[in-house]
């Protein structure tokens, strides 16, 4: 069996959770959620941050559109810190542990799992805020990842998605998937995963998570979804547009993930992401005794995990659309 190298991936934390507690009240009866009425006509859109309580630059994110008022011009905007429990454990010397307390907050977005009978801190607070994520019509759901790789927006398997992450123009890279066997993301929920729903939702991956560049995309991100579904002027916006977009998107379409069977999975390389591997059957990974294998020619690695527990995803497998 080949060597699986070891490598130290692990990062500085260059970013400071921002204090949240002035938010706490939130204005419509739901802690941490502010949402805010045009009194015109217009769709309800929904900007989403720290579903994961590591992810720091969703929080800088929201917290800068409201210290600096974003406000709709038409419909209703809602800004909303998430998984605040989580959020509020993060500890820049243990950065990792903070991701949930109980499960996957993003694994849980099912009618079946939010009417089951299961409990868990993730639930509780999920149950608490789906009545407002089943009346958004527009989800900007802000993420970040584990390893320092490009940027990229989870735009799901259907066209609309893909058109929407088309219009909003940042990251250079989109992904069309269908997420994780462990459960169902937010942004797949209801409508959103639907072809005959007018509803769409992206989840952006701004980059490595305590990197600053994350959240210089985040708030970039968060400005210019605001401002390509007219929200917002584009002149209000233009002030705090941080990061250029680029002169053209590329387009990965997912096949699959590969979900870990055994209690002993290993990469044999440091793999971060968008690596492009030759050749169909090249190992990439062991699973116990049995090889990881590319399914495919030109096989594109997204987000290779560095959480390798049975049942997750390890990594999913794509293709470049524009890849001949």
């Amino acid at each position: 069996m080949s060597q699986t190298k070891k490598v130290d991936l692990t990062y500085p934390v260059s970013l400071t959770p921002p204090d949240i507690s002035a938010y706490r009240a939130g204005n419509i009866g739901l802690e941490y959620v502010h949402q805010f009425d045009s009194g015109k006509p217009g769709p309800h859109v929904m900007i989403s941050a720290v579903v994961h309580g590591n992810e720091l630059c969703g929080a800088i994110a929201v917290d800068h559109l409201l210290k600096n008022e974003a406000r709709p011009l038409h419909g209703k905007l809602t800004m909303a810190f998430m998984n605040v429990e989580a959020f509020l454990r993060f500890d820049p010397e243990n950065p990792t542990e903070s991701r949930y307390v109980d499960e996957d907050f993003n694994r849980l977005w099912t009618t079946e799992v939010l009417d089951g009978n299961r409990d868990s801190v993730e639930l509780r607070r999920a149950r608490e805020l789906r009545p407002i994520v089943d009346t958004v019509d527009f989800l900007l759901d802000i993420h970040s990842m584990q390893t320092v790789t490009p940027p990229l927006m989870m735009a799901g398997p259907l066209s609309k998605g893909r058109r929407f992450a088309e219009q909003i123009g940042i990251p250079e890279t989109v992904i069309t998937d269908s997420g994780h066997k462990a459960g169902r993301r937010m942004r797949d929920y209801e409508g959103f995963s639907d072809p005959g729903s007018p509803k769409n939702a992206l989840l952006v991956e701004c980059g490595q998570h305590w990197e600053k560049i994350s959240s210089e995309l985040a708030i970039t991100s968060a400005w210019r979804f605001l401002s390509i579904l007219g929200v917002i002027l584009a002149e209000t916006a233009a002030p705090h547009l941080r990061v250029l977009s680029p002169t053209k998107q590329h387009f990965v379409d997912v096949s699959g993930p590969y979900t870990i069977q055994t209690d002993s999975f290993q990469f044999v390389e440091p793999f971060v992401g968008l690596e492009v591997i030759p050749a169909a059957g090249t190992i990439i990974g062991h699973d116990g005794d049995d090889p990881v294998k590319t399914p495919y020619n030109n096989c594109v690695l997204i987000m290779p995990s560095r959480r390798q527990l049975r049942g997750d995803s390890a990594v999913r497998f794509g293709r470049f659309l524009d890849m001949a």
